[in-house]
């Protein structure tokens, strides 16, 4: 399936694009949001494109040929550091959408979808950390049922750690799709009858191995000296741990000027065109150049 950016036109008009603005986008994907925000600031603006995926920079070389665009491999969260090593001071907005790629669902040697063969590694970064098939070997059985608890939101965890904690006598669980099933044999089809039995605990693995919750909230936090006064950001969220982190972030710091006060809903047409945007929420901040 080709990836379809999600929520791009409310993107684009919350960030309202100018030539000659310096926009980031945090999470290049498969560079969609970069490619129309390159078009708008084009031929004297930039996009600086983030991803910790190399797949992903790899491809948007490319793809976004020609395009104002410098591709970045680093995590968002350390955009001070690269703003410093290209000696800007400043940005005139960024953009996260912190959704999978469909590509990275592709990816059958990764393990993102569930029924994938390939080994359960979840990195975005295979270079970096280890993969969850050895977390999911190494980790207790009451750690491991806390981290799904924790990161999933999984009320099912205990009952998957043990059951994991017994397959793995007889070896690791290796793969994606051997994870999914043990899984699914674990948590009631009648519970969540519109999602995949194993999402929430996928979720879990990721955000552990990724560290992604540590990722956002240090970006957050970073965000308001990297963005210049009346500028915005925009943050796509898929899950309740990533929307709070943003909500109590752009709530608390009276260097954001909160912009949407409720988040923003994918429209009925784009979910049916593109049902993996159903869970996105949308939260925009706009900076006020004060104190924090």
């Amino acid at each position: 399936m080709a990836h379809v950016p999600v929520m791009l036109d409310e993107v684009v008009s919350w960030l309202a694009p100018r030539p000659g603005m310096r926009l980031v986008d945090g999470t290049l994907g498969a560079g969609g949001h970069t490619r129309a925000l390159a078009q708008f600031v084009a031929p004297e603006g930039e996009v600086l494109a983030f991803d910790r995926d190399p797949a992903a920079l790899a491809a948007a070389e490319c793809a976004l040929s020609g395009l104002p665009v410098k591709l970045v491999h680093a995590n968002f969260a350390e955009l001070p550091q690269v703003l410093g090593q290209l000696g800007l001071k400043s940005v005139d907005g960024v953009v996260l959408d912190l959704g999978l790629s469909s590509e990275q669902l592709a990816d059958g040697e990764r393990g993102f979808s569930f029924d994938s063969a390939g080994t359960l590694d979840l990195r975005f970064d295979v270079t970096v950390g280890e993969p969850a098939w050895k977390l999911l070997d190494r980790l207790g059985e009451r750690e491991l049922a806390d981290l799904i608890y924790r990161y999933g939101e999984e009320r099912f965890s205990r009952r998957i750690a043990r059951r994991i904690v017994e397959r793995r006598a007889s070896g690791p669980v290796r793969t994606a799709e051997h994870l999914a099933r043990l899984v699914r044999g674990c948590v009631p089809r009648a519970r969540a009858p519109a999602i995949d039995p194993a999402t929430r605990t996928f979720q879990a693995l990721r955000i552990a191995v990724n560290e992604e919750l540590v990722s956002l909230e240090r970006a957050l936090a970073h965000l308001p000296n990297c963005v210049a006064a009346g500028g915005r950001v925009a943050v796509i969220s898929f899950h309740s741990l990533e929307d709070r982190l943003v909500k109590t972030a752009f709530r608390d710091d009276a260097r954001y000027d909160v912009l949407t006060r409720k988040p923003l809903r994918p429209s009925a047409e784009e979910v049916a065109r593109n049902p993996r945007s159903r869970s996105a929420k949308l939260r925009v901040a706009c900076l006020t150049g004060g104190p924090p």
